[in-house]
């Protein structure tokens, strides 16, 4: 055995496949390997994409995604799930039927619009997250544009961050996390902001300048997250080693080609700092 728990620690992570290897359900078995933890995983989407761009997104047909989710919700005992990009109202409410009835510890990281701005879900697919899917949550990660359509209104400084978190985690009855790096004028540091438990935290790292591995930060953040809480981290420890995880993964990104970096596990620890406000 290679741990003296009962079982080994899983997660199970619903998301697209990134063939570029960045984001998606790459990332998030790759992130659920470098903490020790078994992965699950049900495609939702292939899309034909790399580090530039997504070229095309195919959409798992319903009758195969949801022979996937038997498979593994009926058959295993998961404590812990993470969903990914969703992809469509049909997938979305497919999940939701399959997972309103587990009582189980749901990271959404609510995919809906990529890194370089594009829109990843229509607005039938984003009124059924509202509306029904995001009450299932434990925690939810958006970044920043997510977070805007979220509430919807536009957030521009770090207090419009912490209204917007309070904002969801109150509409939704949830943790969650608004992800900074899309706030302009970082200075040296990217603060997240936390709502835990209706009390306000900042989470933060260094800069890392002149980085061309941003792809898939926020699958990671979401899914080091979730292998945290498996392998029974208490909250305020998960949030910063979820941090310093993809903080790490962005210091030890790895080159692919002439100007083609990636994230990648890091092989030094690193601490980000969380601090109630």
């Amino acid at each position: 055995m290679k741990n003296n728990l009962d079982f080994y620690p899983t997660v199970l992570t619903i998301a697209g496949s990134d063939t570029c290897g960045g984001a998606g359900i790459q990332a998030d078995l790759r992130t659920f390997s470098a903490f020790g933890v078994y992965g699950y995983s049900i495609i939702t989407a292939l899309t034909a994409q790399n580090h530039n761009t997504i070229t095309e997104a195919f959409p798992t047909p319903k009758d195969i995604l949801s022979k996937q989710l038997d498979a593994i919700i009926d058959f295993y005992n998961i404590s812990t799930i993470k969903t990914g990009m969703l992809v469509n109202f049909d997938i979305l409410n497919l999940v939701y039927q399959k997972l309103k009835d587990k009582k189980v510890n749901l990271i959404v990281d609510p995919v809906m619009i990529s890194t370089s701005g594009s829109e990843l879900l229509d607005k039938q697919a984003i009124e059924f997250l509202q509306d029904k899917f995001l009450h299932l949550a434990t925690w939810i990660t958006p970044n920043i544009p997510e977070a805007e359509v979220l509430i919807g209104e536009k957030i521009q400084t770090q207090d419009d961050i912490i209204q917007a978190t309070k904002l969801i985690s109150s509409k939704w009855d949830c943790n969650t996390v608004i992800k900074g790096g899309h706030l302009k004028n970082l200075g040296d540091t990217i603060t997240d902001i936390v709502c835990y438990n209706k009390k306000i935290y900042s989470l933060e790292t260094p800069v890392i300048k002149d980085t061309q591995a941003g792809h898939g930060t926020g699958c990671t953040f979401a899914s080091a997250l979730a292998a945290s809480f498996a392998i029974n981290m208490k909250a305020l420890d998960a949030l910063s080693s979820a941090k310093s995880f993809v903080y790490g993964s962005l210091a030890e990104a790895v080159i692919l080609k002439d100007n083609v970096e990636a994230m990648y596990p890091p092989e030094n620890a690193y601490k980000a700092k969380i601090k109630e406000l």
